[in-house]
């Protein structure tokens, strides 16, 4: 009688144990069992940077990051260090692994193109970042206005060296948004009002910066002031200027990077024009977030400019 019972017992929980390995499986949070779409943790982002050889771009990858970690975004950053056939390749390697939607800042705004169709033709969306792309369907572009950028700098320069002084420019990497809309902005201001003498690229890089200033200092002895499209630039136009014992030269410069506003402080840069990379690359994310939960944004997202001076 009692193995039995023992017998009937070990039957009902076996029925018990088959019962319940057979319901369907419920997502936690999607009580009707329906797929997910997405939501936090579900999307992975790419960001395609210029370069990370540049603090400004440094600064924006570390505002992406801390915006994705808030969301729940997985964020795969690749660097294309400045080259534009990498950048392509690095692309195309972001779509293979299948991301949700990829954020470019173009080393070139042309040859970014045929990046952006490959991510077109896949279907993943497309955001650009700091620097805009010449083509390609792009949801979104998110960036400091360059020209505003740009005439600020031209008029605080044309304040400290006057109508009629030379200056020399030097311009960012060819072919890219940033360096042809803040020279855009600064020659607004400067025609008619400043000589231009000297116009060199020295592609946002500081070594660049220094080797290009020494050349123009040489052809170009008269020049009083720098416009610089970026910090790097100024910085290395700054250690030329010194080692020629140039202390009548006013440089301004563009991004506000830590060395270019400790250098404003100390009287050795005259001002630069503060962007907030932080902001751009948390701004990318989020709008990143919003476009893949289905929610409509903006064609242009700016990011307010301001000037630093020691002032």
């Amino acid at each position: 009688m009692k193995k039995g019972l023992l017998w009937m017992m070990l039957v009902a929980i076996a029925a018990f144990m088959v019962a319940c390995s057979t319901e369907s499986p419920v997502d936690e949070g999607n009580a009707e069992g329906g797929t997910s779409e997405g939501g936090d943790g579900d999307f992975t982002v790419g960001l395609s940077i210029s370069t990370l050889n540049n603090p400004f771009f440094v600064t924006l990858q570390e505002g992406a990051e801390a915006k994705a970690e808030e969301l729940g975004v997985d964020l795969i950053t690749v660097d294309a260090q400045d080259d534009d056939a990498k950048q392509i390749s690095d692309v195309e390697d972001l779509i293979q692994r299948g991301v949700d939607l990829i954020l470019i800042n173009p080393t070139d705004s042309t040859s970014v193109t045929s990046a952006i169709a490959a991510a077109n033709a896949a279907g993943i969306p497309v955001i650009t970042v700091d620097r805009g792309a010449e083509g390609g369907e792009v949801v979104s572009h998110i960036a400091s206005d360059n020209v505003a950028g740009g005439e600020m700098a031209g008029e605080l320069l044309k304040e400290l060296v006057g109508e009629g002084a030379e200056v020399a420019e030097l311009e960012g990497i060819p072919g890219s948004s940033a360096a042809r809309e803040r020279g855009e902005g600064f020659h607004n201001v400067a025609e008619g009002s400043l000589e231009v003498a000297a116009k060199q690229t020295a592609n946002f890089n500081r070594a660049e910066g220094l080797t290009v200033m020494e050349n123009i200092l040489q052809s170009n002895p008269e020049i009083t002031g720098v416009f610089a499209h970026n910090d790097e630039m100024a910085l290395g136009a700054l250690e030329a200027i010194d080692a020629a014992g140039r202390d009548d030269i006013v440089i301004v410069g563009f991004d506000a990077t830590d060395d270019a506003v400790a250098a404003v402080e100390a009287g050795r840069l005259a001002g630069t024009v503060a962007q907030q990379p932080t902001l751009i690359g948390e701004t990318a994310v989020a709008t990143a977030f919003s476009v893949l939960s289905g929610d409509d944004v903006e064609e242009f997202i700016p990011v307010d400019l301001e000037l630093v001076t020691n002032e």
